[in-house]
């Protein structure tokens, strides 16, 4: 049994989760407030950042550390192509959204309406709410393009890019900051992902004092 410390509003904690799930294996979910983290997880990583991954007495910290053990451990499942040029474009893509993505919009979004209330009991900046609302239109154009051009964003094949990208997304989506209505291959792709059964666990979460959007956990949004 794995246990997985994590946090809701982490987009590597549910990138995590998702691919376990897409993997069969079996966890716990242990949640931590990134803004009030408990000893233990000082204790297992100085660091204190999650998510945090342990089994069998052993953990692993760190999202790619963690996701590409999960990739080499279960090879009976794979998430990244077989092809060596589609697994650089799949991590490509990765690389894209776990920094560029998590840097343009969720701290300008997430952190400013999430972190920033319940960490210090403040108000979003607006000026930069405005600029994490502006940068996320950027990157939704560049998810309706890849979505256009075959099945999935990395190929024709559900892989480790759609599980990161949605990963990112879908917190962006709880707030309702996705105007969907605008991007119609962005909005058929995550169509397809949400209605995944590694999906259905992270459509139930909450945010404590954050109602979700609407359409949420709707399938057919």
């Amino acid at each position: 049994m794995v246990l997985l410390i994590h946090h809701t509003t982490s987009p590597f904690s549910r990138k995590i989760r998702l691919q376990m799930s897409e993997k069969k294996v079996l966890f716990v979910l242990k949640e931590e407030e990134p803004w009030n983290l408990s000893e233990e997880v000082y204790q297992l990583n100085p660091s204190g950042s999650l998510p945090i991954f342990l089994y069998d007495g052993n953990f692993i910290s760190g999202n790619y550390a963690i996701s590409e053990y999960l990739e080499d451990f279960i090879k009976e499942i794979r998430l990244l192509p077989d092809d060596i040029k589609q697994r650089a474009d799949a991590r490509n893509i990765i690389e894209w959204f776990d920094t560029k993505f998590y840097e343009d919009v969720y701290k300008k979004i997430v952190v400013e309406k999430v972190h920033k209330r319940f960490s210090k009991g403040l108000a979003p900046d607006s000026k930069i709410l405005k600029i994490g609302l502006n940068n996320l239109n950027y990157h939704m154009e560049y998810i309706d393009w890849l979505a256009e051009k075959d099945n999935y964003l990395a190929g024709e094949t559900f892989s480790l890019a759609d599980i990161t990208a949605a990963a990112h997304l879908s917190i962006i989506d709880y707030l309702g900051d996705v105007s969907w209505e605008n991007y119609r291959n962005a909005k058929i792709w995550y169509s397809k992902i949400k209605s995944r059964p590694s999906f259905k666990d992270l459509l139930n979460d909450t945010i404590r004092g954050i109602l979700p959007s609407k359409h949420y956990a709707n399938l057919d949004f």
